[in-house]
């Protein structure tokens, strides 16, 4: 068994490669520090993750399943942070030194490098460049840990947060670009946002007839914005963000190249009262829909595949600031649907 946890390697990593130093910080940020107290009533959780560093950031509201694939892709170039550094008192920061140190040495058959790295780690806080953690300085400052994004740990980005811990007196800046700060937390919201299924409404449903209009629409009550708040209460930082996905449009493709959408860019807007398409009522079937598709030929036996995909304009506020607007982002799903030979139909 290994006890060098991923947040322990990630820790370690400069002292295996033999860079037993701290990477000095930079100039101090007239900006910092980012929040002069909190906002609303997000709780943070208590647990202290001994011997791992892991984000304190919690999240509330709208939240998805941690891996479960459905985040919200953005529209450009743009991914939510993958890593950053928060802080932790001298006593949080002590508990998980030694604990890592207690462990690691510890647990029978666990490598000879290992154990020798995280003595190295411990030296450096306890009886080397710092003394017992700073505990004389605990109430001047804390520690700042670097930590992955919990659900970005398989991306590399998530290792460049490679400083070992360091030590910030109260309301300097911790002289690192990644240092996080409410906009930080409302990237890392927009990571965690759980959006409703992209099913759009047909009329006629699953199964419609060739060349004759089929009328799409989203229910308004369903398709409402969704927000999520990140919060951080940590080595005496209290700040939050929250992020807020409204949607903006609907683009229909039909699965075919023989088929027609309306309007023809495929692209339905919202309307003035935030519905999307218009709802099929009986007498209307003379008429076109403002939002919908027309499929020219039939799909056999078997259904040609609708993936309607809704774009969401994203915006975040947050403690002691509101931001300007994060990219839009897009979520979309698939739907069989039936076409049939027909010139018309009855309904």
């Amino acid at each position: 068994m290994h006890a060098v946890t991923s947040g322990s390697r990630f820790a370690l990593a400069g002292l295996l490669s033999g860079a037993l130093f701290l990477t000095a910080a930079g100039t101090a940020s007239a900006t910092w520090p980012p929040s002069k107290g909190s906002q609303g009533d997000t709780k943070q959780s208590g647990s202290s993750n001994a011997g791992t560093l892991v984000s304190r950031v919690t999240y509330s509201g709208s939240v998805r399943s941690r891996g479960s694939g459905t985040a919200v892709q953005p529209v450009t170039d743009w991914t939510p942070p993958a890593c950053w550094y928060e802080p932790r008192s001298v006593a949080e920061f002590k508990d998980y030194v030694e604990t890592m140190y207690t462990d690691t040495i510890n647990t029978p058959g666990q490598a000879n490098y290992a154990k020798a790295a995280v003595g190295q780690f411990r030296d450096i806080y306890k009886d080397g460049k710092y003394k017992n953690y700073n505990e004389d300085k605990a109430a001047d400052g804390n520690w700042w840990v670097a930590v992955q994004n919990p659900d970005r740990t398989d991306d590399p980005a998530s290792w460049e947060c490679s400083d070992l811990p360091f030590w910030v007196a109260n309301n300097d800046a911790p002289g690192v670009p990644q240092a996080v700060t409410p906009k930080i937390l409302a990237e890392a919201a927009y990571n965690a946002i759980q959006l409703p299924d992209t099913k759009v409404t047909l009329a006629p449903a699953d199964i419609t007839k060739v060349n004759l209009a089929t009328w799409a629409w989203l229910d308004k009550a369903e398709f409402k914005p969704v927000s999520v708040t990140a919060s951080l209460n940590s080595g005496g930082l209290n700040i939050q963000a929250t992020t807020t996905a409204k949607p903006v449009s609907l683009r229909l493709e039909p699965g075919t190249s023989d088929a027609e959408t309306i309007p023809a860019s495929g692209v339905c807007a919202m309307n003035s009262d935030d519905s999307i398409g218009e709802p099929y009522a009986k007498g209307k079937a003379h008429l076109t829909p403002p939002c919908g598709i027309k499929y020219l030929r039939s799909s056999s036996d078997s259904a040609f595949h609708l993936k309607a995909t809704i774009t969401w304009q994203i915006s975040w506020s947050g403690t002691g600031d509101t931001g300007a607007n994060l990219p839009d982002g897009t979520f979309g799903t698939t739907q069989d649907i039936k076409v049939q030979e027909a010139q018309a139909v009855n309904r």
